[in-house]
């Protein structure tokens, strides 16, 4: 079979220049760049299909978590950013919608296909475990009681990840591109895989790196600028939750402050990676405590919105995605691993990421989520908000230029 047509309410993920692959290749664009990425995506065409202007300073601003669904449901809480909203574009984001797979999207202008960064979690082909790409840390034998992350991932970034980024064909170029961000992220695997290039500068706040932008972009050249707060917010106490609208108004006052304080003719490009759903716990399952959905299955990766099911030697893939469909019903799209990547929704996909999608892949619908309670811990397992399905909350992300 193949993946069957999204019902009314979903998003197909695209790679187009209509989505998050081409910011940062129109951001090249605008600094007057000609690059093609592996996907084919060309600097000039997505400056002209983004209708972004020229300019010798270029900021492009990641908000991890704020889609264009949540900004505009709660932007009483950012009148800095909702007075740039009339002019907004929607862009479509990765499957899954979900920070690993975006940020390597972003970072390469290509798709998840391409980079291997497929979730959360994924399954280490050569290795057989559990690899957590955000930590860039492998759990050898996740479904063992007690066992703990064995240590970094065996595989190096730049061996998993082998598109290069825009950051660093800028780099190459002889663009100063900086990179203002937490210490902890400052040469992480994540950093190396879907981000390298950029010179990289410690600033932990976010008014720290709006700062470290103005010194930086006093000349020519290019900033990159994340912000995760928000999605952090989010997951600890749901995107409706008033401790959502206060980390929103403290990340637009920033922004307001940046774009105010940068040299004239600034081009400032605020987007993000994906949106979050509130859950609703009556409509989450436990593979670890239903048969039917442990039946077959030997590893679990993903997230609870967008699962990559391995099944075991010797099961039948149609068989397990049947399964699934029987207990989840309406509550998740779930396809073949093959007639997923059939369909485009990991985009191109490379021959050394194959193994790593998932036999089975599940997209959870409306508030629905599939949790493993051997492998997801209690906290994860209650987070009030989530993402990483194809919900047009979740796929939706705006892109809000202003030149300063």
């Amino acid at each position: 079979m193949t993946a069957p047509a999204l019902a009314e309410g979903l998003v197909a993920p695209a790679y187009g220049t209509g989505s998050l692959a081409a910011v940062l290749p129109a951001a090249a664009g605008a600094l007057g760049l000609e690059l093609t990425t592996a996907t084919g995506l060309r600097s000039g065409e997505c400056l002209a299909a983004l209708g972004l202007p020229a300019a010798r300073r270029v900021v492009v601003v990641l908000v991890d978590g704020l889609g264009l669904h949540n900004l505009v449901e709660r932007g009483g809480h950012a009148p800095f950013l909702r007075s740039l909203l009339a002019d907004a574009r929607s862009l479509t984001s990765s499957f899954p919608s979900t920070t690993a797979a975006a940020l390597a999207t972003l970072g390469t202008g290509t798709s998840p296909g391409r980079t291997g960064l497929l979730g959360y979690t994924q399954r280490n082909p050569a290795t057989g475990g559990l690899a957590t790409m955000v930590s860039w840390t492998e759990q050898s034998d996740p479904y063992r009681p007690g066992t703990k992350l064995s240590g970094p991932l065996g595989t190096a970034p730049e061996d998993l990840q082998r598109e290069p980024t825009v950051l660093e064909t800028l780099a190459a170029a002889g663009l100063p591109v900086v990179a203002p961000g937490p210490r902890k992220f400052e040469g992480s695997g994540m950093t190396r895989a879907a981000l390298r290039g950029p010179r990289y500068v410690v600033a932990e706040t976010l008014g720290e790196r709006v700062d470290v932008a103005v010194r930086t972009l006093r000349e020519t050249g290019l900033v990159y600028l994340y912000h995760g707060d928000v999605d952090k917010t989010g997951h600890q106490h749901g995107p409706d939750s008033w401790q959502w609208g206060d980390a929103l108004e403290a990340a637009d006052a920033e922004l307001r402050r940046l774009v105010r304080s940068l040299p004239a003719g600034t081009l400032v490009l605020v987007t993000a990676d994906h949106g979050q759903i509130p859950v609703d716990p009556g409509l989450q399952r436990d593979v670890a405590t239903t048969p039917e959905l442990a039946r077959g299955v030997a590893l679990l990766g993903g997230e609870p919105r967008a699962l990559h099911v391995y099944t075991e030697p010797g099961a039948d893939p149609a068989d397990v995605a049947a399964q699934w469909r029987d207990v989840l019903g309406e509550d998740a799209v779930v396809v073949l691993g093959d007639d997923a990547i059939h369909a485009g929704w990991f985009g191109q996909v490379a021959g050394h990421v194959r193994e790593a999608v998932g036999d089975v892949v599940v997209a959870s619908t409306g508030r629905a989520t599939v949790v493993d309670s051997r492998l997801h811990t209690a906290e994860a397992r209650a987070m009030p908000g989530v993402h990483g399905s194809l919900t047009q909350t979740e796929m939706h992300v705006p892109l809000l230029a202003v030149v300063a």
